[in-house]
């Protein structure tokens, strides 16, 4: 065999091989890595990790939880390719520890987001009142930057809500978007076929123009939504649906526009909140403390994904369009 054919052969041999690795790689980074690599390893069981804020009586406990970015439920999976954010179902673990936790006296809910879909904000929104009225734990609200649409929602039954004066809140309302592609399509000679069981199967499809019939049958939807917002907000903050539809129209409202309408209670930045905690529930000694996900050895693995995917943007950009659905949604969401 001449040595043409010798390296030719080597060269396919070393394609074939890498392609069998990475079709392994990819098999095993969606059957979840972090979770089975600490099975493997031994990894703590432990669902959260206790930091601790201020010091104090460790029976005594503010526990301070965090939610950032926009609320949805994305499987409440943990890959190779995760990325930081907001994860539905840990949240809501987090929500149900400190409701049974003997040790937690109030919770403080750091809210910083737009928004987002109707049922997790909804879900969110009734664990609240269960920790209040069963588990006779108040909920204090410490708004960021924002705590917009979904975020306000949530908010509503707290025992108090603090902002900043900065604040962006408000955008109250529901919100149901798509695209229409149609005329790009057809400009590219692109044809869409589709065959359907019933004349409404495809409503809101991004390949055609609505019909009017579809829109009002869609309205009804948003409608409904909107009397659910608009009850959740008069319930939580003692206003009549009246006066919530007056302020309800889909604005946004700084801070000092929204304690004037009666949607916060006072201003304050997180300390401040703290403070007011302690003070108001007589627990001036109480530690105050964060829970965190445990971060076990996968969790490097996880982050040297996420810094990969970093440093590729063009991968980056794929794993995230592979990663969205396209699907309209009722959404509580600021939609900018």
């Amino acid at each position: 065999m001449t040595g043409k054919r010798w390296a030719a052969l080597a060269i396919a041999a070393v394609l074939l091989f890498f392609s069998i690795a990475i079709n392994a790689f990819s098999i095993f980074a969606s059957t979840n890595f972090e979770s089975n690599f600490n099975e493997l390893f031994g990894a703590t069981d432990e669902l959260f990790a206790e930091e601790v804020i201020e010091s104090g009586s460790a029976t005594n406990q503010i526990a301070v939880l965090d939610l950032n970015g926009t609320i949805q439920d994305t499987g409440g999976t943990t890959s190779f390719f995760t990325t930081e954010g907001y994860h539905h179902q840990t949240f809501m673990k987090k929500l149900d520890y400190v409701k049974e936790n003997n040790s937690v006296k109030a919770v403080i809910l750091r809210v910083n987001t737009p928004g987002g879909g109707v049922v997790e904000s909804a879900e969110i929104h009734d664990k609240i009142v269960e920790i209040q009225s069963e588990a006779n734990k108040p909920v204090y609200i410490s708004m960021g930057s924002m705590a917009a649409s979904g975020g306000y929602y949530i908010a509503a039954p707290a025992h108090k809500i603090f902002a900043t004066p900065e604040t962006l809140t408000g955008s109250l309302g529901v919100i149901m978007q798509g695209y229409n592609f149609a005329g790009l399509a057809e400009k590219y000679g692109v044809e869409f076929i589709t065959i359907k069981s019933g004349p409404y199967k495809d409503i809101m499809s991004p390949t055609r123009e609505m019909a009017e019939e579809e829109r009002e049958i869609l309205q009804s939807m948003i409608d409904n939504s909107y009397e659910g917002f608009v009850k959740v907000i008069a319930e939580g903050r003692g206003m009549s649906e009246a006066e919530v539809r007056q302020i309800a129209d889909g604005r946004i409202y700084d801070g000092r526009q929204a304690k004037e309408i009666g949607l916060i209670d006072d201003f304050g930045y997180f300390s401040d909140v703290v403070e007011a905690v302690k003070e108001e529930q007589n627990i001036g000694n109480a530690q105050v403390v964060k829970y965190t996900e445990s971060f076990g050895l996968g969790s490097l693995f996880s982050l040297g994904a996420q810094k990969l995917k970093g440093g590729d943007h063009e991968l980056t950009s794929l794993l995230n369009l592979l990663s969205q659905t396209h699907s309209p949604r009722l959404m509580y969401l600021y939609a900018e």
